[in-house]
C-alpha cells in the first residue's frame, strides 16, 4: 500500500514489490496473477481493517450526530498521498476495464460504507436527533461529496486540506439533516 501511493501503480513492479517484501516476483504472480488483482486484494485488507474500526465508531453509545461526523473523519483522507485514498484511486480508474468479479468485490466494499451509513442515519432520524430525510437518498448524496472532497485532498488540490473539508462537511450536515430545535 505504501509503496502504490509513493509512486502509483503504474510505477510498481512486482520485481521492486517481491524485494520489498522478501518474495520473488514470480511467488507474487503465483499468489495474485496480475497487478490488477494485488491492488484489488490489498484495497479489500485496506477495507476490512477500516470497515472494522467503522464499526466500532458506529456501534458506541454516543449520539448519531457524534457518530456522523466519526463516520466523515474516518472517510476523508488524511491528506495528500493517503495511502488509502491513492489504492481507492488506482482501483476506480482501472475499473472501466475490469471484470465482472472486480466490479462485483469493489461495489461490495463500496456498499458497506453505503449501508453503515443508511443505518446511522435512519437511526438518527427514528430518534429524532435528525430532521426526516430519506436515509438511503441522503446517503447517496453525503457520500458523492466525500467522494468529491475526498479525491481534492488525495490528490493535493491546492486550497483543499482535510481541514477546510471536514468543516465544509460539517456545515453541509448542519444545514441538511441537524435539527434546529436542538
Amino acid at each position: 500500500m505504501d509503496m502504490i501511493a509513493e509512486s502509483g501503480l503504474e510505477k510498481l513492479t512486482m520485481a521492486a514489490l517481491g524485494r520489498e517484501v522478501g518474495m520473488s516476483s514470480g511467488h507474487l504472480l503465483y499468489y495474485f496473477h496480475s497487478k490488477d488483482e494485488l491492488l484489488l486484494r490489498t484495497l479489500e485488507w485496506s477495507e476490512g481493517r477500516l470497515g472494522a474500526e467503522r464499526g466500532r465508531l458506529l456501534t458506541r453509545a454516543a449520539p448519531a450526530r457524534e457518530r456522523l461526523d466519526a463516520y466523515v473523519d474516518l472517510y476523508v483522507p488524511d491528506g495528500h498521498r493517503d495511502p488509502h485514498w491513492t489504492l481507492w484511486l488506482e482501483v476506480w480508474n482501472r475499473s472501466q476495464n475490469a471484470d465482472e468479479d472486480a466490479r462485483e468485490r469493489q461495489a461490495a466494499i463500496e456498499g458497506a460504507w453505503h449501508r453503515d451509513l443508511v443505518a446511522l442515519l435512519a437511526e438518527g432520524v427514528s430518534r429524532g436527533e435528525f430532521r426526516p430525510v430519506d436515509p438511503d437518498r441522503f446517503a447517496s448524496r453525503l457520500r458523492a461529496l466525500l467522494d468529491g472532497f475526498s479525491i481534492h485532498v488525495a490528490i493535493g488540490l491546492r486550497g483543499t486540506d482535510r481541514g477546510q473539508i471536514l468543516g465544509h462537511v460539517r456545515e453541509f450536515l448542519d444545514e441538511s439533516v441537524a435539527r434546529s430545535d436542538t
